[in-house]
């Protein structure tokens, strides 16, 4: 029989009817100045670890993107660019139209170097010192240290919980809620109803909405992401964000870029100023605007590929986990490759089981104190499905003797 750590029989994974992609195929990324695999030592202490922590993947992007880049490459001239001069937003509405059955308003967009400085420019927009910013926890910490950063206090309420939602929003000096959509680290994809409601009660309180929706392009099948324009439209409201980018499904992190929609035409005008004139970012990175039309354009097949692939290493990781720790209930994410897994019912102290698989498995895993929220870890499994593999039973093991112990 197959040993589904090795990946399917062939090694390829495609959508019916479409190219094969391998992605069991390891790539050396030493030497490459990866956070994830060169940066061990500045998060745990250590270097060379297998790491499955930062959320980028292990695997090249597409081919057509890789193609693409090529191309612009060989024509050798880098001069000063503009994002709304070419076919960028095209593709970007193409995508959204094909993909998620919605019609995005081009002259809506903004654009920044990531989603995360989008967030930072809105903060300062709309936000105070002091001010509370909704969050949903776990909390991914990006979030948290932007919101801290700039002086902000991020006020936390458990998934799920409306009420504790509505408690937050109504105090008089919460004057943002921010979603992660799908959810990071949990990996849930909101509900239509859900995110209706949210809209609701920010409403009701007087709230903008920002929607970081990054790693909707991994929503896992039988999970439909809901984009928050279709949201934000459906209840006429002006003043809200929803902040994407193409470098996450697509694996270009590194070439930086992103996009975002904003409602209220001063907004967008305040936020264009800010980003040309205040941030001196007038002039994007022309690899990006190439890597995404590329992806939007082509990449589809590839994209669909992937999450075939990664559903099969959540089922792998499934079956490791119920017969290698009985104790833990675990069921595969609805959207992206990042395993968010319960450990509370072992009863293992968080601080103990960093420094075994550190120092005796050789592994870095991230905690989930670092999502506000221990007890779980985080396991990112968007590479090969041998390295998972090797990943999680790590994590087994250790586990084990430390609840033996």
């Amino acid at each position: 029989m197959h040993d589904p750590a090795n990946g399917p029989a062939n090694g390829l994974d495609a959508p019916a009817g479409g190219p094969a992609y391998d992605f069991d195929e390891e790539r050396d990324r030493h030497g490459t100045w990866s956070v994830q695999w060169d940066g061990t030592a500045d998060r745990f202490g250590v270097s060379d670890l297998l790491p499955f922590t930062i959320s980028d993947m292990d695997f090249a992007s597409p081919p057509e993107v890789l193609d693409a880049l090529r191309a612009r490459v060989d024509h050798g001239v880098f001069g000063y660019t503009d994002w709304r001069l070419g076919p960028f937003r095209e593709a970007i509405a193409d995508w959204y139209a094909t993909r998620y059955d919605t019609r995005v308003d081009t002259g809506a967009m903004v654009y920044a170097p990531s989603v995360l400085n989008q967030l930072s420019q809105l903060l300062r927009m709309w936000t105070r010192p002091g001010d509370g910013v909704v969050v949903h926890t776990p909390t991914y910490d990006g979030f948290r240290k932007a919101v801290t950063g700039l002086g902000r206090e991020p006020r936390g309420v458990p998934v799920g919980d409306l009420d504790a939602l509505e408690r937050e929003l109504a105090r008089p000096d919460s004057t943002m809620l921010l979603l992660c959509s799908p959810h990071n680290p949990t990996g849930r994809v909101w509900t239509e109803a859900e995110l209706t409601d949210f809209a609701r009660l920010a409403r009701r309180h007087g709230v903008p909405v920002v929607s970081d929706e990054i790693h909707a392009d991994l929503a896992a099948d039988g999970h439909r992401h809901l984009p928050w324009v279709r949201i934000a439209r459906a209840g006429g409201d002006r003043r809200w964000a929803m902040l994407t980018s193409g470098t996450k499904a697509f694996n270009f992190p590194a070439l930086s870029g992103s996009y975002g929609f904003l409602g209220d035409p001063d907004d967008r005008a305040a936020f264009v100023r800010r980003m040309e004139t205040g941030e001196g970012l007038a002039s994007p990175a022309v690899l990006s605007l190439t890597a995404h039309i590329a992806a939007y354009r082509h990449g589809a097949a590839w994209l669909d590929g992937l999450r075939g692939y990664v559903a099969g290493t959540m089922e792998m990781l499934a079956e490791r986990l119920a017969e290698g720790l009985p104790e833990v209930t675990w069921t595969p994410p609805q959207a992206g490759y990042l395993a968010w897994i319960d450990l509370r019912p072992l009863g293992i102290d968080e601080t103990r089981l960093q420094e075994e698989l550190v120092a005796v498995e050789k592994v870095a895993i991230m905690p989930g104190g670092t999502y506000g929220t221990p007890g779980f870890v985080r396991l990112n499994v968007g590479c090969p499905r041998a390295k998972a593999a090797r990943g999680v039973d790590a994590l087994i093991r250790t586990a084990r003797r430390l609840h033996a112990g």
